[in-house]
């Protein structure tokens, strides 16, 4: 501790009671419209980016947030869905009403240029990315869907691309890959194996044969099977008739997906199918074992 007169600079005065308390109450403001206007995020990932909303005093909690699950595979019509869903939960149990809604979603999170993925507008299908979100009564629906490009972004920047371009792929050509192996895979370790399947054949310029797209194109709902004018038609989705990836992805791909489009299994397989357990698939290089299989499995 220094003495008087030893050459320490003097304290300031200090502030008045009115002063400080002018000054808590602007800080209460502050910190209030941010917790009204604060869109939270939690994303279920050891390195999760998170936009969490200044908090007021001890004394005044901030809002408790209300909760949305985007699942991996989810298309942005499901997210919408999904959106509106909570939105009524968040009335009947809470009596309040979210601005989010179904339609202010889809309106928000319409086309729109993504840096990396060229200078054209781009469907959003594929770069809202699923996980779990926190949101407020007066989150907007424009804030939640920028919250799920920021998390898209957050990961892609941790994918590595290289072995997609000397295959001559684009960054939106993986994208549209993963979403096509998120819909495929029901067991983890199979999503490399699904991606190799697209890779060999579109190196071998063979229609690609992915059921899921066609469901997205036609809007074919999994209860129902595709029948033989889903199978013919001309529809830009149909895999099995037109050759190439379909025109954009075909739902929200998580992180794993992603990885298994950017590293796809180093195997020469051409075919897959579904076993009776229906989550396994049988990979095989051989159309012949690929039908004696189909075969098999009483398809």
């Amino acid at each position: 501790m220094g003495e008087p007169g030893d050459g320490l600079t003097p304290r300031p005065p200090r502030a008045s009671r009115r002063r400080i308390a002018l000054r808590r109450i602007v800080a209460l403001a502050a910190a209030l419209a941010l917790v009204a206007a604060g869109v939270y995020l939690v994303v279920s990932l050891g390195f999760s980016p998170r936009h969490v909303a200044a908090t007021a005093p001890a004394a005044t909690p901030p809002p408790k947030p209300f909760r949305v699950v985007f699942p991996e595979g989810f298309t942005r019509a499901q997210m919408a869905e999904r959106v509106q869903a909570v939105a009524r939960i968040a009335h009947r149990e809470r009596g309040v009403h979210p601005r989010l809604s179904a339609k202010t979603y889809l309106a928000a999170s319409g086309p729109r240029r993504i840096p990396g993925f060229g200078p054209q507008k781009r469907p959003l299908e594929g770069f809202l990315f699923p996980a779990t979100y926190e949101f407020l009564a007066r989150t907007t629906s424009r804030e939640l869907v920028a919250a799920q490009l920021a998390a898209f972004r957050r990961i892609w920047s941790t994918v590595d691309l290289s072995y997609a371009r000397s295959r001559n792929l684009t960054p939106y050509d993986v994208l549209i890959i993963a979403s096509m192996v998120e819909k495929e895979a029901q067991v983890p370790s199979e999503r490399p194996k699904i991606a190799a399947v697209i890779y060999n054949r579109l190196r071998a310029h063979m229609p690609l044969g992915i059921d899921a797209t066609i469901r997205y194109g036609l809007h074919v709902p999994p209860t129902r099977s595709l029948t033989t004018s889903d199978l013919a038609s001309d529809n830009p989705y149909n895999t099995r008739k037109l050759l190439g990836l379909p025109p954009t992805p075909i739902a929200n791909p998580g992180l794993a997906a992603i990885q298994a489009a950017a590293h796809p299994a180093r195997v020469d397989y051409l075919y897959f199918l579904r076993k009776p357990d229906r989550r396994h698939h049988y990979f095989t290089r051989s159309f012949d074992d690929f039908i004696a299989h189909e075969k098999a499995y009483g398809y």
